[in-house]
């Protein structure tokens, strides 16, 4: 079995790392820099960084960021935020990043999904879907979570891999933030999927993160507020999965 990636999310604000509940009461929790090297001497198997204002200004100032953080850390990490077009991609990935995340703007034109694979390589793109359960069905939103759109996760996570994604990052909006654990049952279906699937959305112990990689078949744990706040350090955290027979890399 290949082993499960540990993977801190760093959201990015004004240059500062950024962490709420539910995507709203965003509070500043550190340097995204030092941060990133902290998370990756611990152990961590990559790192997403998300402008997640990203504004015009804000991914030049995010370009900026992303080279020093290349220059300072030796883990894979992806970025993503803003990103509508090739050129926003191979911006990122020429100023260090390993890989991109596309979210808002591929719902708007899945084409950008096709655009960015064909130039790139699918092993570059991550399409991350954000969404919540509303009646009973999965309701994918954009703009970091603000608007609702007709699209349903399964069958918008179905097209992105047709159309060349590599990795699909789903965050579930009613879990995040609130360490309650992740959706298992949708991460399971969603692992039926042809490419890795990275949970997101909830994690608030060692038992949330192993459900995830178990009962949800997931490819990837994310989490932010449980590294942030050092309620859980990763190297405790990959020893009590070994603990548990969950393959992680120490």
């Amino acid at each position: 079995m290949l082993a499960k990636r540990i993977i801190p999310c760093l959201d990015i604000r004004d240059g500062r790392t950024v962490k709420g509940v539910n995507f709203t009461d965003l509070r500043s929790v550190g340097d995204p820099v030092e941060l990133g090297a902290r998370y990756a001497a611990e152990g961590a198997d990559e790192l997403v960084y998300l402008d997640i204002s990203a504004t015009a200004e804000g991914r030049r100032t995010f370009t900026g960021l992303v080279s020093r953080i290349a220059a300072r850390i030796d883990i894979p990490f992806t970025v993503g935020g803003g990103i509508a077009s090739v050129d926003d991609a191979g911006r990122l990935l020429d100023a260090g990043a390993d890989k991109i995340t596309v979210n808002s703007a591929a719902v708007a034109d899945p084409s950008l999904i096709d655009a960015v694979a064909a130039k790139y390589g699918s092993q570059f793109v991550t399409v991350a879907i954000d969404a919540r359960r509303i009646d009973g069905r999965w309701r994918v939103t954009t703009h970091g979570g603000r608007r609702l759109t007709d699209r349903e996760l399964f069958a918008w996570a179905e097209e992105a891999c047709r159309r060349g994604a590599g990795e699909i990052l789903f965050t579930s909006m009613d879990h995040d933030g609130t360490r309650n654990g992740y959706p298992c049952d949708t991460f399971a279906q969603l692992s039926l999927l042809p490419v890795p699937v990275i949970a997101s959305g909830g994690a608030g112990s060692v038992q949330h993160i192993a459900d995830a990689l178990t009962l949800g078949r997931a490819d990837a744990a994310l989490a932010a507020s449980i590294f942030h706040y050092g309620e859980i350090p990763i190297p405790v955290l990959k020893r009590e999965l070994r603990a548990r027979n969950i393959p992680v890399r120490l």
